[in-house]
């Protein structure tokens, strides 16, 4: 199914990526290829800033409230940074910048610099917050200072999708077996009998497959990855799973950004993808063969089901490997905020806990038409009682 000048940083092509998914309506189809590479080789981290000067060439976005929220009194102005992963990234850019016309006295500044790095600087300390597409493991969170602590909050979830650059290929299907073999680099050719036996009728051509990959530390890619072990013994056994593995083929790009780019600009490639990217850039994506056999399309309901079958447990870490269900997307995930269950400075506490709130109430309104899954009622109040505790001065609520 078909998917749907500048040195300054600020321009670099993961902002217009994030641009591009705040305003869908304003995508720029006509986007050159080599501008994109240029742009990302002038890139290095992106970088989502709440600031309330406009930016240059874009619409204002409306902020989802009207007025003030004096539920929120802060003693002075609040700057709270934050890193990690690409996946939400342009959720959270819109969310950040909504809250900051609402709440003016607090600045959230976002890097998507990946889930690794996301972790490893919570871990560190040089962020307030950080942000991962896979919960933290056991090991991970016993490396976070003892008077800081860690709570895991999903905001959000989504699905990766297989996007491809075949411009006479409207509509792809992939079986388990043979996207996991395109992976570990065993079909090579876009003609290959096991793709034309799925895709009667299409025009496949005669040309090598170019997988793209993530070249950094990637929820997407331990996502990723964890699915394609847990349908293919010869992938768990040659190549395994997690943030960074060794790839047996492709080439690498850094974020859900890089990737994008160079589906777009690369005839005859293939590679994972945050769904919102695919379809708010344009990028193709094939219908994947679920559990129960059945060639499923990413959507608000497939994803929804997907993430059914795996009910969120009182840590509220899950991990969604192959789901069942005749309807389920097979590659789907949560995305989880990395906060502090103790806050230094109490104006940045109750600043932490209303931005989460806010993402709980008002962000979920605009998860859909950015390509993310809204939370269940369930999870949220989940996610509520756990974030409840970070300042005895703020009251998250999040109503039914």
């Amino acid at each position: 199914m078909a998917g749907h000048p500048y040195n300054d940083r600020r321009f670099c092509i993961p902002m217009l990526f994030r641009l591009n998914l705040i305003n869908p309506n304003r995508v720029t189809t006509a986007m050159s290829a080599v501008a994109i590479a240029l742009s990302l080789a002038a890139c290095g981290s992106s970088t989502t800033t709440t600031d309330s000067s406009p930016t240059p060439g874009a619409t204002p976005v409306a902020a989802t409230g009207t007025a003030a929220n004096t539920k929120l009194v802060l003693a002075s102005d609040v700057a709270i940074t934050a890193a990690g992963a690409s996946f939400p990234a342009p959720l959270y850019q819109r969310w950040f910048q909504d809250f900051n016309k609402i709440n003016p006295k607090v600045q959230i500044n976002y890097q998507s610099v990946g889930s690794g790095a996301g972790v490893e600087q919570f871990t560190k300390g040089t962020v307030d917050f950080g942000a991962s597409d896979t919960a933290m493991k056991d090991d991970e969170i016993a490396k976070v200072p003892a008077d800081k602590g860690v709570i895991l909050l999903p905001m959000t979830a989504g699905s990766i999708v297989i996007g491809y650059n075949l411009p006479d290929v409207p509509e792809l299907k992939l079986p388990r077996e043979v996207y996991s073999e395109i992976f570990q680099g065993k079909i090579t050719k876009w003609n290959d009998a096991k793709i034309a036996a799925a895709n009667p009728g299409a025009k496949l051509p005669d040309e090598n497959i170019t997988v793209v990959h993530r070249s950094d530390g990637s929820g997407t890619t331990a996502v990723f990855t964890k699915h394609l072990s847990a349908i293919s013994p010869d992938w768990k056994t040659a190549v395994g799973e997690g943030k960074t593995v060794q790839w047996p083929v492709g080439v690498g790009a850094k974020g859900n950004e890089g990737v994008t780019s160079q589906l777009l600009q690369t005839a005859g490639s293939i590679g994972y993808i945050e769904y919102g990217y695919a379809k708010n850039n344009n990028v193709k994506f094939a219908s994947l063969q679920n559990k129960a056999g059945t060639f499923v399309a990413p959507t608000d309901d497939s994803a929804s089901q997907a993430l059914a079958t795996v009910p969120l447990p009182e840590n509220l870490r899950a991990f969604i490997e192959d789901p069942e269900g005749a309807q389920s997307y097979p590659i789907v995930t949560y995305t989880w905020m990395l906060v502090p269950k103790k806050v230094a400075d109490p104006n940045k506490a109750k600043a932490i806990e209303a931005m989460v709130e806010y993402g709980l109430t008002e962000g979920q309104k605009v998860s859909a038409e950015l390509g993310y899954v809204p939370l269940p009622q369930s999870v949220k109040e989940k996610v509520a009682l756990a974030a409840d505790g970070i300042s005895p001065d703020y009251k998250i609520e999040i109503g039914k």
